[in-house]
């Protein structure tokens, strides 16, 4: 086995870090999002779900078809969790003693949501602290809010109350990034990794471009279809800036004058994401948008012919009878049956004071689509509109028109950044699991994510273990909260009746909270799960961890606990 890169002392709490990979640590060390993708690429469990019957002739499929099998596979088989409370809480003081070398109080109160980040005006309206359970954390109390390995994903099915696995929005971004390379053969170099404050998504250069969503895919189509399921996958990058991007060949941060992803690589992200977040304006864009703008439904009528005879009907009525139907305001081949179901006292038989014709908008669109930087058009537009006066409301629709049919999102400026990008990876589609693990182990003296990632996987076979136990003995409050009552004998009794399986394979160990979330673990993570704990109840003793193939004995002062172990390990250490 090669030898483990030496780390620097300036980089031990970005190893620590690794391990525990919390949201706010992913945020201040950019390399974590992409280490775990490489971990996840490294685990078995991944690519054992090759051999599923789920995706059997996958290869006949075509990209986004492969993507789609992949998309039902996630649905089944995981959930999203916003529970914060799983991984714990810290402080505010806490982690900022650990975070202010790298970083200051005000940029963190500016770009993360455990520190005052709120987002824009839009998400006040919506209350989005109190939608991910942030509002209950307005003090210095916030939690740890981790992401999780796969296995961790995988093991909620252990958990109370959990049907299947479930992670939260990183967790489910670096899951997708790894099977999308696995399972459905896209390259990394196409995958890029997106996060916000609020959210972490992955945008794929497939076809026009497909945006994830937690657990969900995106196109283009679906961007505009100005359905909810749509506003919440666009309301990340309509409203909150863009803090890291990140491929296999880098990352740029909006904070940090260094970056890693050549200009190259960002200008192909960039390029393909304004394409897919703009289209031109047609009739099926104009009525998607006044689906998901309902405020402006009142503006609008739509002319229909019944029995020969015209007939006038308030939009909002339409889109109202849309819910539990097939048929569509936007769909010129179903539109006519949606009308034909709804009652006909609902109609007028005179046009509507001050409503806009919408049927007369799609005739005049009908030849003529508009971009959205086509001024003259737009003024045109907004003349055709001539049954409703009032050029105040002809032109606020406009401008929320050309809103939703184009998005900037703020992104980070490569041309303000250092880029140095390390030597590239050389990952590909067709290799194996084996031959991705030989090629990360030999690039880890050269590029710091390939060596971050056998940290984010916990392997303790290929890594130093001070940023493991660092990690395990510091950011493990659940454990501790959960065994407070109880007394020590108790302690170390409910834990040796753990199943003594590990979530992890081979030399990967879990971290204390794991063990005691997933009720089980190896008698090495029990007795790293037992340390966790004395050192909080008894921080004057110290304590031995003696680590063997096949048993691990943990010194407690004048107590020996010996723990069956099958993690092939050996180490000592004095915590």
């Amino acid at each position: 086995m090669k030898k483990i890169p030496v780390i620097q002392p300036t980089d031990q709490e970005k190893y620590s870090s690794a391990v525990s990979l919390s949201d706010m640590e992913i945020f201040l060390f950019p390399e974590l999002l992409y280490s775990l993708v490489y971990a996840n690429l490294m685990s078995p469990r991944i690519w054992e779900w090759k051999a599923h019957p789920w995706f059997e002739k996958l290869d006949s499929m075509k990209p986004y078809k492969r993507m789609q099998r992949l998309k039902q596979f996630i649905i089944d088989h995981y959930e999203f969790n916003l529970d914060l409370d799983t991984w714990g809480l810290t402080t505010k003081e806490e982690e900022l003693k650990r975070f202010t070398p790298f970083i200051d109080e005000e940029t963190l109160s500016r770009s993360n949501a455990l520190f005052g980040y709120e987002g824009d005006k839009h998400y006040f309206s919506l209350d989005i602290r109190k939608h991910f359970g942030l509002d209950k954390y307005t003090s210095n109390i916030i939690p740890y809010w981790k992401t999780e390995t796969v296995e961790a994903m995988d093991a909620f099915e252990f958990k109370e109350n959990y049907r299947v696995g479930a992670g939260e929005c990183v967790s489910l971004s670096t899951l997708y990034a790894a099977a999308l390379f696995i399972i459905c053969d896209i390259p990394l170099e196409d995958i890029f990794l997106i996060a916000t404050p609020l959210h972490s998504q992955n945008f794929i250069l497939v076809n026009d471009g497909v945006l994830t969503n937690n657990r969900r895919l995106v196109t283009k189509n679906m961007w505009f279809n100005g359905t909810d399921l749509t506003g919440k996958a666009q309301r990340a990058l309509r409203n909150e800036e863009v803090t890291i991007i990140a491929n296999n060949l880098g990352h740029i941060h909006t904070f940090y004058p260094d970056a890693t992803l050549p200009a190259e690589q960002f200008d192909r992200f960039k390029s393909k994401l304004s394409s897919f977040t703009t289209t031109e304006i047609t009739f099926e864009i104009l009525a998607n948008f006044l689906r998901e703008r309902s405020e402006f439904q009142p503006c609008f009528q739509i002319r229909y012919l019944r029995h020969g005879k015209e007939q006038y009907l308030p939009a909002e009525r339409a889109y109202a009878y849309e819910h539990g139907s097939p048929y569509k305001v936007s769909e010129n081949a179903t539109r006519d049956k949606l009308l034909d179901q709804i009652d006909e006292l609902d109609f007028y038989t005179e046009p509507i004071e001050k409503r806009i014709q919408l049927t007369k908008l799609a005739d005049h669109l009908k030849n003529n689509p508009i971009s959205h930087i086509d001024q003259d058009s737009l003024k045109d537009l907004a003349q055709k509109i001539d049954c409703c006066p009032e050029m105040l409301t002809k032109m606020s629709v406009i401008e929320a028109l050309v809103d939703f049919v184009h998005l900037n999102p703020h992104l980070p400026k490569p041309e303000q950044k250092t880029i140095q990008t390390p030597p590239p990876i050389n990952i590909q589609p067709g290799m194996t699991r084996k031959e991705i693990q030989i090629q990360l182990t030999e690039m880890r003296e050269k590029n710091p994510v390939a060596d971050l990632a056998f940290y984010a996987a916990r392997d303790l076979g290929a890594t130093h273990w001070t940023p493991f136990l660092t990690a395990a003995l510091k950011r493990n409050p659940v454990i501790i909260e959960a065994t407070q009552s109880i007394d020590d004998s108790k302690l170390i009794q409910t834990l040796q009746t753990f199943p003594n399986k590990s979530i992890y394979d081979t030399t990967r160990v879990a971290q204390p909270d794991e063990v005691w979330n997933f009720q089980r673990g190896d008698g090495l993570e029990q007795a790293i799960a037992l340390a966790s704990c004395w050192k909080v109840r008894h921080p004057q003793h110290a304590i031995e961890l003696d680590v063997q193939p096949t048993e691990v004995q943990l010194q407690l002062a004048e107590n020996t606990i010996t723990f069956p172990s099958t993690k092939g390990l050996q180490h000592q250490v004095t915590l």
